[in-house]
């Protein structure tokens, strides 16, 4: 099959079509909404999914489920995989085996309050990602600087994005 006729080539083309009849159609709004649950976990919807997310004792939980921090982490590495799928199809670039593991360090003081000068996310985030296959390491980087540049949940985290909360309290 030539690369331009793979399924994600597909979905891109059509896409690129859609968009340049009417550039609005490459607007999508996700949504997800959450419910507190016991003790500091939550109940996340997201379509038609539902997730927990918990804590684990250190931090008030119970250990139930990954932490928002965690599922960050899953968040990056599975968008990465997508985008590396997407971009090999798009670039023509086989790959046999792909493997990515992240960590992320968190000083707790910035969520406690404990230090006004220690910010309460993730000061830095290691990402690994093990590739496999026939093509050359030089293809193979230039798939990685691909996937880096069109991530989208890298992209929110090396650029600022504007967050806006509401409060309506109900008596």
């Amino acid at each position: 099959m030539p690369a331009t006729a793979t399924p994600l080539n597909k979905i891109a083309s059509a896409t690129a079509n859609a968009v340049s009849t009417k550039p609005t159609n490459g607007q999508v709004v996700f949504a997800a909404s959450a419910v507190a649950a016991d003790g500091v976990s939550s109940e996340i919807s997201l379509r038609s999914f539902s997730i927990t997310a918990d804590e684990p004792p250190t931090l008030g939980g119970n250990d139930t489920a990954p932490n928002p921090v965690e599922y960050y982490l899953a968040a990056l590495l599975s968008c990465q995989v997508v985008t590396y799928r997407f971009w090999a199809e798009r670039l023509g670039i086989t790959f046999d085996d792909l493997q990515l593991t992240a960590e992320g360090d968190l000083d707790v003081r910035g969520f406690f309050g404990l230090a006004d000068d220690v910010r309460p996310g993730f000061t830095a985030v290691r990402v690994v990602a093990r590739i496999t296959g026939p093509a050359s390491d030089e293809d193979y980087r230039r798939l990685q600087e691909t996937v880096e540049r069109h991530c989208p949940v890298q992209d929110l985290t090396v650029n600022p994005t504007p967050v806006s909360t509401e409060l309506l309290v109900t008596q």
